[in-house]
């Protein structure tokens, strides 16, 4: 695991509201949340940026969207909808940088987003 600060939750160094967890993902709620759901799924094996993965990665990514997608089927929101993201790179506004993509719920989505 990489050491920046998802490394020390997924290694327990650090607390973290986990709502998911399994053999490769963990799930956290967002310290500075920008929907009244906004979760973190991460790779329990750091992969820097997405830009830095590659085809062998490309089952952990898979399992990464699938979480996010399960997670947002058992709060009862897939129905109404939800975002996903993923930042890449500073221009892209990844700030840590472990591969993570944020779920957002829980409220109307606007495009571009504001």
């Amino acid at each position: 695991m990489g050491d920046t600060i998802f490394g020390k939750i997924i290694r327990r160094e650090i607390p973290a509201d986990i709502v998911y967890e399994d053999d490769d993902v963990l799930a956290f709620r967002d310290l500075n949340p920008q929907a009244p759901v906004h979760v973190l799924f991460v790779p329990k094996r750091a992969i820097a940026t997405l830009d830095a993965a590659t085809p062998a990665d490309a089952e952990l990514l898979g399992k990464l969207l699938l979480a996010a997608a399960a997670y947002a089927r058992s709060l009862g929101v897939a129905g109404q909808g939800y975002r996903t993201v993923i930042n890449c790179n500073e221009h892209g506004g990844q700030t840590v940088f472990h591969l993570h993509v944020h779920l957002l719920a829980g409220r109307h989505m606007q495009w571009p987003p504001g």
